[in-house]
């Protein structure tokens, strides 16, 4: 007879749910306040070169083995995709625009893996519900950056929201791409792998930029050294263990309403804590993309059983 799994306890799902909606939805605020102290690209490389290196060396002490060759290849071509164009365009463009809006633009991300996944992946078909969720996130987009709708505020900076949604699109070719390269099974190495060779890639690019010169370590406060290792150890390492934990025991779908929440958790903590605005345009741009990503989300683990894109480590 076979015995089937204990279900875990509802506090210990609870608690996992609980870290990727706000430890990931406060690491937007997180990197604002390094990258004010800290150049971007060299931040990020130093954040993904530790949490890298922890995550990697931590799976090699249990025993699982390092990426071969092959496997290396497809993590440093991820690692272009997601960590260096992703994430160093991110932090780059949080100089430029509020934390809470690099959330709201980031939340973009599943509908640009949704036209992934038509158009490479040929896994989804373009239906109508898909185009007018498609078109409503577009228009979410719009809002934000449009100089011609009357809100009375300014529209954000039309650089930083040009790098978000290059992010977002270099995080949708490339998780499209982790269906198609070889990369190892077990899946806490191949993102130590990819992160690894990301902060490697992140701190070659910020020394090619000459972020190191007239950079002092003695100069960085202590709230930034304190934003970096919140990054680090809650974001990268304690978040995505209980995104790990959960795709093993609840819902893809489920799972992906971080996709929705880290927005909201964003935006609120730059209002409260930033003293970020919160303005008509705001509101109407976060709810319009927030709807399209629902709508994708929830029509994409219904279709195939999956969430729209696998889980940003931000």
């Amino acid at each position: 007879m076979i015995m089937e799994a204990a279900a875990p306890r509802a506090w210990k799902v609870l608690l996992a749910f609980a870290i990727i909606y706000f430890v990931w939805g406060s690491t937007f605020l997180a990197i604002r306040v390094g990258v004010r102290e800290v150049p971007p690209f060299l931040l990020a490389g130093m954040r993904f070169l530790i949490a890298g290196v922890l995550l990697y060396g931590w799976m090699r002490a249990k025993g699982i083995a390092s990426p071969s060759a092959r496997e290396w290849r497809s993590a440093s071509i991820l690692a272009v995709l997601i960590f260096l164009l992703d994430y160093g365009l991110l932090f780059w463009a949080e100089r430029r625009v509020a934390s809470g809006i690099a959330a709201v633009m980031m939340a973009t991300i599943p509908v640009f893996m949704t036209v992934s996944e038509i158009l490479i992946l040929r896994t989804q078909r373009l239906t109508l519900r898909l185009s007018v969720a498609l078109l409503v996130g577009v228009a979410g987009v719009a809002v934000l950056v449009s100089r011609s709708a009357k809100f009375g505020d300014a529209p954000i900076d039309g650089i930083g929201a040009i790098a978000l949604l290059v992010a977002a699109i270099s995080w949708s070719i490339g998780s499209a791409l982790t269906r198609k390269l070889p990369l190892p099974p077990e899946k806490a190495m191949s993102s130590g792998a990819q992160m690894l060779a990301g902060g490697v890639f992140l701190t070659l690019t910020a020394a090619g930029l000459g972020e190191f010169r007239g950079f002092a370590l003695q100069s960085v406060s202590m709230k930034a050294w304190l934003a970096l290792a919140y990054l680090t150890i809650a974001g990268s390492i304690i978040a995505f263990t209980a995104y790990l934990w959960l795709i093993h025991h609840e819902s893809p779908t489920k799972v992906g309403t971080y996709a929705y929440v880290n927005p909201v958790v964003a935006v609120g903590l730059g209002y409260f804590f930033a003293g970020e605005a919160l303005t008509a345009r705001t509101v109407l741009g976060t709810l319009l993309v927030l709807v399209s990503v629902v709508v994708i989300t929830v029509f994409a683990g219904r279709r195939n059983g999956t969430s729209a894109g696998d889980a940003e480590i931000i």
